[in-house]
């Protein structure tokens, strides 16, 4: 769910539709077959006779934020508030170099310049007794909600959390791996478009669960930010009682850095929009990150037990983020155009219509193959970050399936539930990351260490293999802290 907290993300660069949205199929795919259907804006590929490989490679490049393209809206920005037309990641290290020197003054004047948000530094971090009254005048239908995701996400992720591991050996050797709770996590929760109450959750829980003792919360100073009572109470709810008005790179730079009334923490965590996530990027080596989340998106397989109901429904589901990545494949030779349906009639009840089409004409793709085999090929190659198996028997696929940040098995599994309430996080790679990257857990808030520890005799026993090494590099004094224990 990373990227549909990137509701702001600024200028993110549609490479792949140069394949799925030119008038005519790229030379290196020539073969590809392109569908039409009035209605509905969204291309249709057959790849059963063509070399898909240029296909997937534009995709996963455009899934990648590169920060080096920014909407018109972005550039008046950038040159009425640094007086020049900088590059995003320009904007952030200046941004971030301002907040380091200059620490909460930078942060409210960009604040007031980017958000249009004039505080003053006292009212930087929310009130605890703001949070109170939020929680207390929530619905309590609301609450039960969240006390049942709660309670979903915590028995979850303590199940997983890592153990203490004790190795002995003969002669007195004791080796341990041992782990910790990182002592200080910020959260960034958007707050452009929508309110992320989930964000809260799927962020705090798992730290929570892990033993982290302090969490710091940034959202925007919005009504979808840090003046929105369902994530003020949401917030207090899982006792967070560190709320703070502030979003965008000078958020994680206050974060990462430290300002005024805002201690800086041992790692950020949490997903926004484009700058947000150069922002981290920048931050990281100061400070622990997450991860440098994209847009949302969703690949889904699906044969002919598939319904096209569902599978629009999940699809629209990606796609309103806006940005989002929606991409059905199937090897079922009817399912294209009943889903083209549903998404036509489907659409006209959604509260985000417009939002979604532009996402499915930019992002969007029905892609026919040949078998199963070409469709996890290509899945793999995808490396989604949420991928469905909508398939009469989702478990045989399931095993040939090797980079996905989360998978969803069966007709009854929809991305949603794991977005909201199941208890694995929402906050997974995207990008095709998860060909090597994992999604946030209750261990992404450990950190571990090894404890070492040899008798006379275990010492003994290993030394001249220590010796030989130690020769082997011309690190004598190495060799020496062996040998003066043995004269």
């Amino acid at each position: 769910m990373n990227g549909i907290l990137a509701d702001r993300l600024v200028g993110f660069s549609p490479t792949w539709t140069n394949y799925f949205l030119a008038s005519g199929p790229p030379q290196p795919a020539s073969n590809l077959r392109q569908l039409h259907f009035m209605a509905l804006d969204i291309r249709q590929w057959d790849t059963r006779h063509a070399n898909v490989q240029p296909l997937l490679d534009a995709l996963r490049e455009s899934l990648s934020p590169r920060g080096d393209m920014v909407s018109e809206a972005g550039r008046r920005k950038t040159r009425a508030v640094f007086g020049a037309e900088l590059a995003p990641q320009a904007v952030v290290e200046r941004i971030c170099h301002d907040v380091r020197v200059r620490g909460l003054d930078a942060v409210l004047e960009f604040s007031r310049q980017l958000d249009g948000a004039t505080l003053a530094p006292q009212e930087l971090q929310v009130p605890v007794t703001e949070l109170e009254r939020a929680h207390r005048t929530a619905h309590p239908s609301f609450l039960q909600t969240l006390r049942s995701i709660i309670a979903n996400i915590s028995e979850f992720q303590r199940a997983i959390l890592h153990q203490d591991v004790t190795v002995e050996r003969p002669q007195g050797v004791r080796l341990q791996q041992r782990y910790e709770a990182i002592q200080r996590v910020g959260i960034c929760v958007p707050g452009g478009a929508a309110a992320y109450p989930s964000t809260v959750l799927m962020a705090a829980v798992p730290a929570q669960a892990a033993g982290v003792g302090q969490i710091a919360v940034v959202a925007p100073p919005t009504p979808f930010g840090a003046y929105n009572d369902d994530l003020l109470a949401t917030c207090y709810e899982v006792g967070i009682r560190e709320v703070y008005r502030v979003g965008g790179a000078q958020g994680v730079a206050a974060l990462a850095y430290g300002v005024q009334g805002l201690p800086k923490v041992d790692k950020i965590v949490g997903p926004g929009n484009l700058f947000v996530a150069l922002a981290k990027k920048h931050v990281f080596g100061e400070v622990d990150i997450d991860s440098i989340a994209g847009p949302s998106e969703v690949v889904i397989l699906a044969d002919e037990s598939a319904q096209p109901r569902f599978l629009a429904a999940d699809l629209l589901a990606q796609a309103e983020h806006s940005p989002g990545a929606s991409i059905l494949v199937t090897w079922s030779d009817t399912l294209l155009q009943a889903v083209t349906d549903e998404l036509e009639l489907q659409l006209q009840h959604l509260t985000r219509e417009d939002l979604t089409r532009t996402s499915l004409a930019a992002y969007g793709a029905l892609i026919q193959t040949a078998d199963s085999l070409q469709a996890v090929n290509i899945s793999n190659l995808i490396a989604p970050e949420h991928l469905q198996l909508c398939v009469e028997d989702p478990h045989s696929l399931l095993k040939n399936i090797r980079n996905a940040g989360a998978v969803f098995l069966g007709h009854h599994s929809p991305v949603a539930v794991g977005d909201y309430a199941a208890g694995p996080s929402h906050v997974l790679p995207t990008g095709g990351t998860a060909r090597w990257a994992s999604g946030l857990s209750s261990n992404s808030f450990l950190r571990s260490y090894s404890v070492i520890e040899y008798s006379p005799e275990g010492l003994s026993a290993i030394a001249d293999d220590v010796r030989r090494l130690a020769d082997k590099e011309g690190l004598t004094a190495h060799r020496n802290s062996v040998d003066v224990r043995f004269p």
